[in-house]
């Protein structure tokens, strides 16, 4: 458990890459070869993203997105952008309690639903007092107007390797649906180490961007999207 744990940590806490200044992954071919350095991106049997085919209709507890604090930076760290926040920034679920932790973005998305993959995907990483990780993923649908939270953040994406004050006056809940549905399973990082123990909520209802919005966004990050991974002995529930 400690073991798992600080694994755990030491990815959030460097950011969703692991390390910033680490070269030794990257996207498109080279992910197939995590797992040289990283195995359990390899071997592990609860590996994220994943397709959602189908899932078991269950009585779920609402999820209480209570992000009420402000974003204060924003990091390219040449994986993803990256933005931090301050203030009280809770998720609480099945009586659980987790803290903000930064949220990042994907292009396209990483999970696919119903076989469909969106041109954009914001992981909201949250942490409970023991170390352990929940994240909410949001879809994107391009649609036929900005999204003005959007339009904040891409004014103020620092160069790649650099970190930016973040001043707008912008709160992580702007960039959430209203509807809060979702999908819940087991699941892991979606870039080295690959850690499993990952409590995952895909949010059912897509938030909306422009196409322009998402093509910069891809302009700068590229794609870096995992591959899907096998769903092996896993039940999604919604």
């Amino acid at each position: 458990m400690i073991k798992k744990t600080s694994a755990l940590l030491l990815a959030l806490l460097a950011g969703t890459s692991l390390s910033a200044q680490a070269a030794d992954w990257g996207y498109g071919n080279s992910t197939e070869h995590w797992s040289d350095s990283y195995p359990t991106c390899g071997l592990g049997k609860n590996q994220s993203p994943i397709n959602i085919t189908s899932a078991l209709k269950a009585n779920l507890a609402p999820l209480r997105i209570e992000y009420n604090g402000k974003i204060t930076s924003i990091t390219n760290n040449g994986h993803t952008v990256e933005a931090k926040v301050s203030g009280d920034n809770k998720l609480i679920v099945d009586g659980d309690t987790y803290t903000l932790k930064q949220f990042h973005f994907h292009t396209p998305s990483e999970n696919y639903i119903d076989g469909k993959q969106y041109p954009l995907e914001a992981h909201f990483v949250n942490m409970d007092d023991k170390g352990n990780i929940a994240v909410i993923a949001v879809m994107f649908e391009n649609g036929l107007r900005e999204n003005n939270a959007l339009s904040s953040l891409l004014k103020n994406i620092p160069t790649k390797g650099n970190t930016i004050d973040f001043t707008d006056d912008l709160s992580p809940n702007n960039l959430l649906p209203r509807e809060r549905e979702y999908y819940q399973f087991n699941g892991s990082l979606t870039t080295p180490p690959c850690t499993e123990g990952v409590r995952w909520f895909v949010l059912e209802t897509p938030q909306y961007s422009s196409k322009d919005q998402t093509e910069k966004l891809n302009q700068i990050m590229g794609n870096n999207n995992r591959p899907v991974q096998p769903i092996n002995a896993r039940i999604i529930v919604e």
